[in-house]
């Protein structure tokens, strides 16, 4: 467990490395480009809690506009945080599957609108008995596979049939349909535009199966940070599932529109070559892994050149500007294990420190 909390007002030169921070105004500009993006639509953000893990930030979201008024969250422990900082509408995109954790959704359905997803008949029916045996109703949605094969339903013909049987067992509620995507790389808007089309349509088929079975669909949660835009515009989605966007990280450089937020500090401790310098954070702090490697922010021609498990290599394309005692800032890769390390933000503006928040929600894995 990490004590150190640094006084508000503290310089960004006087902090203690390695730190993670969070640039208050990038990430108030984010905020900003939701709230507008969903100013005037039926389409509302639905922030992934899995990305920031307190409520703190899901708020600050919530009060800039453009959401649902609620979170998603990964798991059951994620939606206990969230609960508990006040944020009572929640979606599960996931399956909850164990009693103990299911009574533990009942829990919090009783002073709460509580919603999981589901793609199989026997989750549905356990769901239903503990409800009933808890005396509460918990919100369902059908998750449709549309091109990651992990969960969720293969064809309409088993969403509608699983809607059905939802909509007829006691102690839940058939709330809609959910379906999650991810594309490779770093696409131009046109390719998000028609990959993302192809895959969203899946799930609209599945909707529209539903409905044409007499069973209304209220919810249609599908979207993301890369697809956010196309997932407002296309007609059919009421929410977006949106949660890298918020911190950013160098897996969505393509997403242009929103800013890094979460960063890492760090210090140099060594400079064993001109062109090379060495920092006190390595991959336990960084959360990396395959190609989600870190930018090093604003410093032209300086990359990462290897990282350890408590350091981390840069090199220059000329004299290193770096020297020892320096510190400087790393745009990570992905935030969701980044956050996962870390026990609070440190938030940042004008380079001194505005606030420090504590992340409930990080380590929860049970």
């Amino acid at each position: 467990m990490d004590t150190y909390r640094p006084p508000i007002g503290t310089s960004v030169e006087n902090l203690d490395t390695p730190l993670f921070v969070v640039d208050m105004d990038s990430l108030e500009h984010n905020f900003r480009v939701v709230a507008e993006a969903y100013k005037n639509s039926s389409c509302k953000m639905r922030e992934h809690a899995k990305n920031i893990k307190t409520p703190f930030l899901a708020r600050m979201q919530i009060e800039a506009g453009g959401t649902v008024g609620g979170v998603c969250c990964a798991k059951v422990s994620e939606a206990e945080a969230m609960f508990l900082g006040g944020i009572t509408d929640i979606l599960i995109p996931n399956q909850i599957v164990s009693e103990d954790k299911i009574v533990r959704l009942c829990g919090l359905a009783r002073r709460g609108d509580i919603k999981v997803c589901v793609d199989s008949l026997k989750n549905v029916r356990d769901i239903s008995d503990i409800s009933v045996r808890e005396r509460v109703t918990i919100g369902v949605l059908i998750e449709i596979n549309t091109g990651m094969d992990r969960a969720g339903i293969r064809t309409i013909e088993e969403g509608v049939e699983l809607a059905r049987i939802i909509s007829e067992l006691p102690g839940i509620e058939f709330r809609g349909v959910m379906s999650h995507q991810h594309l490779y790389g770093h696409p131009t808007r046109d390719e998000r535009y028609l990959e993302g089309a192809k895959m969203i349509q899946i799930c609209l088929d599945v909707k529209k199966a539903i409905e044409d079975d007499g069973i209304p669909v209220e919810i249609v949660s599908s979207g993301e940070t890369w697809s956010y835009d196309l997932a407002r515009d296309i007609g059919g989605i009421t929410e977006v599932e949106g949660g890298t966007y918020a911190l950013m990280g160098t897996s969505a450089k393509h997403m242009g529109m929103f800013k890094y937020a979460g960063k890492v500090l760090a210090s140099v401790i060594s400079t064993p070559r001109p062109d090379f310098a060495i920092g006190d954070v390595g991959s336990r702090g960084l959360a990396v892994g395959g190609s989600l490697i870190p930018d090093v922010d604003g410093l032209s021609g300086v990359t990462v050149e290897s990282i350890a498990s408590e350091q981390i290599v840069l090199k220059s394309d000329g004299e290193m500007p770096l020297k020892i005692g320096d510190k400087f800032m790393l745009n990570p890769g992905y935030q969701d294990g980044l956050v996962n390390q870390w026990d609070r933000f440190v938030g940042i503006r004008n380079g001194l420190v505005e606030g420090v928040w504590d992340i409930p929600g990080r380590g929860c894995f049970h």
